[in-house]
């Protein structure tokens, strides 16, 4: 047994558990949540403006989202761009997101900089210059998006049904706005609207972290207590249900989709109206997870759907019970008949007493785990706040919760789940498939036909740290890493194998991607559905994947369900049933999630990036297959590749609370008498075609992906290339500053960095309008030019420093990320350490390393481009 320090990220953990959140209203109105948690050496800071597309009128739709993106722009003290990078200089990061009933503003900051994060929030808002040539070029910037989310089915779905549950209300528009109402606002209409929306009196400032209350309080004084409220607020009244509606809502589209897409919803009543707990419940027991009844009914039992999931959308001033799913075309009218008949038939004794106790542990679960990371628990407090339910919030919450049963959820279902007020909306593809000849008669037709007629039906209203972290040597080729970490009492365990699609042939493309899909299907005399109470009873996550040289299993539990857990794991890893009808179930769903990345312009560029640059090796391989390939392989096939893959050397890794004597016997149970083979990290020959060319017929974008070949993760270069990447990446990185905010060639842009041990890519991306895409490349060029010629400002060297540390915490919070770190390093023979000695190093680098970089590995005639076209 080795025995390891803990690393540099752990030695700095704090184990305070921490007191409740304390709340503190300053004079002027504003309110200040902190919750002081020394956890990690960071602060998560949020502000709240009671304000978004709720609160506009159909002239200014969009204008709480356009004023979102403005005030990343130039202030009265910081220059286009600066709140980002200064930001990022210091080791954070910041965001914005427009909702319906708020917007927020979001800066994760080491601990020691949180006071900086403030002053970019105040500056940004209320020091917002509007500069009319800024407000063009972002304006351009926001019609791409709205043609961005046009191309996206799901996007273009939601908009369509929330005209639908709230016609004319403000919950109708899209948060984005429309296209006329974009181009129509101006500086002035900006600062009327924050003038009229952003009074301390609608400000919450919540902090979590390595802060203190008091300091937090006193700051947010200094800095906002010097605004006034020249209004009074009226609180806002939620919309009526419509209870006299007498027809459902239906709207059919047909266009260029490789699949058929669907959204169905009832309208709820929102947040605050003491129904919140048991119209959650009821999303999770119809459709919240593998377990729930329509999942059960419609995608496993009846295989009608690719996928269906069902969602409280809960908000201020109402809410709606929405239903998703996913389908080929042929079997839409089926599907909608099976789905109609299955909400026709809900009444009080749809659910066991053993289903509502695992929705609501499970809904119990995800709260609790929100306080993993600091970010996660700032927006569940920042949520209860917000919302009016105060510091006390989560607990009352969870009483309502613990109370929801059978006859408070028929209750729910008799007053809410009524055809005559659902609202669906279809996306099918045209020409000649079955879907073609479905019509919004023949689909109100079959809602209703399973209805019981109810007088109601005909429009009677009704009222119804500094841990030691140890590597235990179990047999040849296996290992076991132990973490511990108290701070929740849950185990994260990762178990990596090497493998994947390196040990399959180019012929049999997929087949261990259908090995991972098929492996918890069933095992030691569990069905697949016995396998999935059993989880969600325990609240524990479980899932398998694939990739091109590893082979991976992860789960997820509370620490007293453990010695459950790990038995099922063990029965899983040894006696998998690999039926033919769960082969054939997951072949199915693995041919869906192709057709759904091939109707994804950014999914269909990925699916096809590795193939196109190596051709000639398993990393070129489609990880997901190909259909006709798919249609071949057999249970037997599968179970083969499991007797192979299971040979193969692994580590395993467990993080968090658990017995170590239990884990370990555990460990050496699977690891038995150790690896049967070995296996080799090769590298793949790169491809000799240079360029790449894909079609999506009626999309608005073009996708562009510039990349360069640089070395792999076992060469000197990692740290130097991680910096230079970070340099161009994020809201102040280069590519974004240029070629976005300067030049509004395009709505996403971005660099991306992939190494495996003996090959990577540094590759940059731009989403730009067909007519920008030449300007798009020209605008790379130009990047890579002066990367080469010049030298990087020290201002940007320094941003990239800051954030590459910054972000080396915030992505380690979780239990999860940490057994995931460990076992991937160890299985690709690289030290514990490996991450953070590269972090250590790119700090030492200067900007004649990062040219000396861009000079060796960014060469427009090594260059590869895919590029897909609408």
């Amino acid at each position: 047994m080795t025995t390891l320090p803990g690393t540099a990220a752990q030695a700095t953990y704090g184990r305070t558990r921490p007191d409740g959140p304390q709340v503190t209203v300053l004079p002027n109105g504003l309110t200040v949540l902190v919750q002081e948690d020394d956890r990690f050496p960071l602060a998560a800071l949020r502000l709240y403006a009671h304000t978004g597309s709720a609160f506009e009128t159909p002239e200014t739709a969009g204008i709480s989202h356009q004023l979102e993106h403005m005030v990343f722009k130039s202030t009265q003290k910081r220059a286009q761009g600066m709140a980002a990078k200064d930001a990022e200089a210091a080791g954070g990061e910041i965001n914005a997101a427009t909702s319906f009933d708020y917007t927020v503003y979001v800066a994760d900051m080491p601990a020691e900089n949180w006071r900086l994060g403030l002053d970019i929030f105040k500056d940004m808002i209320f020091g917002a210059r509007l500069d009319p040539a800024e407000l063009n070029a972002e304006r351009a910037v926001v019609l791409s998006e709205i043609d961005r989310g046009d191309d996206e089915p799901e996007t273009r779905l939601f908009k369509t049904i929330q005209g639908m549950i709230w016609p004319g209300a403000s919950y109708s528009w899209p948060v984005i706005g429309y296209r006329d109402t974009v181009a129509a606002f101006t500086g002035d209409a900006l600062r009327a609207y924050v003038k009229e929306h952003y009074q301390p009196q609608s400000l919450l400032l919540v902090a979590c972290g390595r802060v203190k209350a008091a300091e937090v309080v006193d700051e947010a004084g200094r800095l906002f207590g010097e605004l006034r409220n020249d209004r009074a607020i009226t609180p806002v009244a939620p919309f009526a249900l419509a209870r006299d509606r007498r027809e459902p809502g239906i709207s059919l589209e047909y266009g260029k989709w490789g699949k058929a897409y669907l959204s169905a919803a009832f309208p709820v009543d929102g947040v605050m109206s003491g129904k919140l707990a048991g119209i959650e419940v009821l999303a999770q027991l119809l459709g919240g997870d593998k377990t729930s009844k329509l999942h059960r009914k419609l995608k496993y039992e009846a295989r009608l759907a690719d996928d269906i999931s069902v969602s409280a959308l809960t908000l201020e001033r109402g809410g709606a019970l929405c239903i998703e799913a996913t389908l080929d075309p042929a079997k839409l009218d089926a599907f909608w008949a099976a789905l109609a008949a299955e909400l026709a038939k809900l009444n009080a004794l749809s659910f066991t007493g053993e289903q509502i106790e695992r929705a609501k542990l499970n809904i119990e679960d995800g709260l609790f785990q929100a306080k993993e990371t600091l970010g996660g628990l700032a927006n569940k407090l920042g949520f209860f706040q917000f919302y009016g339910f105060g510091p006390e919030g989560e607990k009352n919450y969870l009483h309502a919760l613990h109370g929801v049963d059978k006859t408070a959820l028929g209750a729910l279902l008799e007053e809410y789940v009524r055809p005559e007020r659902l609202s669906l909306a279809v996306l099918a593809p045209e020409g000649e498939n079955p879907a073609a000849a479905a019509t919004p008669e023949s689909l109100r037709a079959a809602l209703l036909s399973p209805w019981p007629v109810k007088e109601a039906l005909c429009g009677a209203a009704t009222d119804k740290a500094g841990a030691t972290t140890e590597i235990v040597e179990l047999a040849p080729g296996r290992k076991l890493v132990l973490i511990p970490d108290d701070t929740l009492p849950y185990t994260s365990l990762s178990l990596f194998y090497a493998g994947g699609d390196g040990l399959l042939e180019k012929n049999r493309q997929g087949l261990a991607e259908l090995t991972a899909r098929t492996l918890t299907r069933g095992a030691a005399g569990l069905t697949l559905s016995q396998i999935e109470d059993f989880l969600s009873g325990r609240a524990a996550q479980l899932a398998v994947s694939s990739g091109r040289d590893i082979f991976t299993l992860e789960t997820k539990f509370p620490a007293r369900f453990s010695r459950d857990a790990l038995g099922l794991i063990a029965d899983i890893l040894a006696k998998p049933a690999f039926a033919p009808k769960e082969l054939e179930r997951a072949r199915q769903n693995q041919i869906a999630a192709i057709a759904a990345q091939e109707d994804q312009p950014l999914s269909l560029a990925f699916r096809n990036l590795f193939p196109a640059l190596f051709p000639d090796s398993h990393y070129g391989y489609f990880r997901m297959g190909q259909p006709e390939t798919l249609a071949r392989f057999t249970a037997a096939e599968a179970a083969g590749f499991w007797a192979r893959q299971s040979a193969m050397p692994f580590v395993m890794s467990a993080c968090g609370q658990y017995d170590r004597e239990e884990i370990t016997a555990f460990a050496r149970e699977v690891a038995g008498s150790g690896a049967r083979e070995r296996y080799a990290f090769v590298a793949p020959a790169w491809s000799t075609r240079r360029e790449t060319s894909l079609t999506l017929p009626d999309r608005s974008q073009t996708h562009l992906l510039l990349i360069f070949p640089v070395s792999g993760s076992e060469g000197p270069d990692t740290p130097g290339l991680s910096l230079l990447k970070t340099a161009l990446a994020g809201q102040s990185g280069i590519l974004f500053r240029d070629l976005r905010d300067r030049d509004s060639l395009g709505y996403s842009v971005t660099a991306l960095f992939w190494q495996a041990p003996k090959a990577g890519f540094l590759a940059f991306y731009i989403g730009a309008a067909p007519d920008k895409a030449g300007a798009a490349m020209d605008g790379f060029r130009d990047t890579v030019r002066n990367l080469r010629a010049d030298l990087l400002p020290e201002s940007d060297v320094s941003r990239a420093k800051n954030l590459l540390r910054g972000d080396y915490y915030r992505d380690r919070q979780s239990l999860r990320s940490r057994s995931m770190e460990a076992a991937s390093l160890l299985i690709q023979g690289f030290p514990l350490d490996k991450e953070y000695r590269e972090l250590l190093a790119s700090q030492e680098i200067d900007a004649s390393r990062l040219r000396e970089l861009a000079v060796k590995y960014l060469n427009m005639e090594s260059a590869y481009v895919l590029t897909i076209k609408p």
